[in-house]
């Protein structure tokens, strides 16, 4: 069945059906049931089953720079990089947007052409990696100097930091503040992103401030289910980091998967886009 719809997203967002200059056409927006994140997951696993050698190997390369960065970086800058460079995940996981748009059109995925999925609409997909890439200096910056704020003598690692912590009167205003402009810049990156390098992968013809206008219009339409996707996803992840990265190598697979699945569900082109 397919999903009411609601009123073009092009007509809310800018006063146009049309992306000016582009030659690319607004979707409409599907309402979605509350369950949709649950049926995204599912999906996403039959995609991993599907084709779990490409699928894995990203996972494991995210998997890996975690690790790396956890263990060649120490201090604030470290502990800064291994907490946000996910930030930059929707970028990294194109390949596997690609992965799951092969199978959808019933090919057998080819993972070369994966790796250079990007290139199809690169000036679009480049300039929102830059966008994520300065989203993570942003944190970067804000974690060493919350860290400086409230342990003066600086820390040497993961590990460190938790022992300060336990000597430091203060350490539950630290975590409170560090996890909440954490979750601020998170929650941006999220809006920015929910659809918006699927979008771009998909249709050539599309810019990344049409893609970033289209993903905060899906959050403010349907929060709800929004809210709940991005649950699972802070779950998926905090399973891989507590798991020291081996878990990334599942469960970045399974939502990079699921979320190939969130675009096409929310969204409907029409069929000359």
């Amino acid at each position: 069945m397919v999903p009411e719809q609601l009123e073009p997203l092009g007509e809310a967002a800018l006063g146009d059906g049309h992306a000016q200059g582009t030659g690319f056409d607004w979707p409409r927006l599907r309402a979605l049931d509350e369950t949709a994140p649950l049926r995204w997951v599912n999906r996403g696993f039959h995609d991993m089953l599907a084709a779990p050698g490409p699928s894995l190997f990203y996972g494991a390369v995210l998997a890996l720079m975690g690790w790396l960065l956890t263990t060649f970086y120490g201090g604030a800058t470290g502990l800064a990089l291994t907490t946000g460079f996910l930030l930059i995940g929707p970028f990294l996981a194109v390949g596997l947007y690609d992965i799951s748009r092969q199978l959808e059109a019933g090919r057998r995925p080819d993972f070369t052409a994966t790796l250079s999925a990007w290139r199809d609409n690169l000036p679009a997909i480049g300039f929102y990696a830059l966008i994520l890439m300065l989203s993570l200096a942003v944190w970067m910056r804000v974690s060493v100097v919350l860290i400086a704020l409230f342990i003066p003598e600086g820390v040497e690692s993961f590990g460190d930091l938790l022992g300060r912590l336990l000597h430091t009167p203060d350490a539950w205003v630290f975590v409170c503040v560090y996890l909440a402009v954490g979750a601020l810049l998170a929650s941006f990156s999220f809006a920015a992103s929910a659809v918006a390098l699927p979008l771009l992968r998909d249709h050539a013809r599309a810019d990344a401030i049409t893609a970033m206008i289209v993903s905060f219009q899906l959050i403010r339409r349907q929060p709800r289910v929004m809210a709940l996707w991005a649950a699972i996803i802070v779950l998926a992840i905090a399973a891989g980091f507590i798991t020291w990265f081996a878990g990334l190598v599942v469960t970045v697979p399974l939502i990079g998967h699921a979320t190939w699945h969130a675009y096409r569900d929310a969204l409907e082109f029409d069929a000359r886009t």
